[in-house]
């Protein structure tokens, strides 16, 4: 599956920015959805999880859509498949996150345009655990 283009200097750049909400997270810690933001958040990452079917995961309060977020976010960092990523996106670019991060595995051309087309940065194919571990 292809990457996006960016430079490490421009992953380590989105990688400065700390207010990540996260669509997807799991409560079980044997999934990247989980064990990905807990690292984030040990590294001085400020977490918000999005999972309606959890009232709290990592001692935060879980919220049911990223349009119940009523804060700046910096990155909404995706967890759900790439097949399901556009309605996630497009809610999403209400927000007017700086970075919008589809993890390793997760590709959705029409959704990254969308998003580019809002002036949004798109990291697609990446984990954001294993960028962070190679650059920071």
């Amino acid at each position: 599956m292809e990457q996006d283009e960016h430079s490490d200097k421009q992953i380590q750049d989105i990688l400065s920015l700390k207010k990540v909400v996260v669509i997807g997270m799991s409560k079980n810690p044997a999934k990247a959805a989980h064990y990905v933001p807990r690292y984030l958040s040990e590294n001085g990452f400020d977490i918000t999880p999005v999972n309606p079917s959890a009232a709290e995961i990592l001692g935060k309060k879980c919220y049911d859509s990223v349009s119940d977020i009523d804060e700046d976010v910096d990155i909404v960092d995706v967890f759900r498949p790439s097949d399901e990523v556009l309605p996630f996106v497009q809610e999403a670019i209400k927000i007017k996150p700086k970075v919008i991060w589809l993890q390793e595995g997760i590709h959705n051309t029409e959704a990254e345009k969308l998003a580019r087309d809002a002036g949004i940065t798109v990291v697609f194919n990446r984990c954001m655990l294993a960028e962070h571990q190679r650059l920071c």
